[in-house]
């Protein structure tokens, strides 16, 4: 559902995800926002937390994150790629906290 949450409020539903699919997750339909909703909902959206029970394992993660208005995390470190994950935080001045405790299992 988070996917689907994400492409409603990006306005990526149909490039994305189908919007047959999207439409699956929910009882009830949302009308489409503009693009007008859109902004306003993001400038809205500064000093978000984000907390993860496994690391971060690429740059993009911490790219998208920035564009919800993420400016603080709290992650286990622990991939082969911390070090470009690190700065992609400092490139989007979020602090970054490796809590060192992994909660996520294969």
């Amino acid at each position: 559902i988070s996917n689907a949450i994400d492409n409603y409020v990006s306005g990526t539903v149909g490039k994305d995800m189908d919007e047959t699919t999207w439409k699956s997750f929910f009882e009830e339909v949302p009308p489409f926002l503009t693009q007008e909703q859109r902004n306003d909902w993001m400038k809205e959206l500064y000093g978000v937390s984000l907390a993860s029970d496994a690391f971060f394992p690429f740059r993009d993660n911490i790219d998208r994150a920035a564009q919800s208005g993420v400016k603080y995390i709290a992650a286990p470190s622990g991939s082969n790629n911390d070090a470009g994950v690190i700065e992609a935080c400092n490139d989007h001045k979020i602090a970054m906290a490796h809590t060192e405790f992994r909660l996520f299992h294969h």
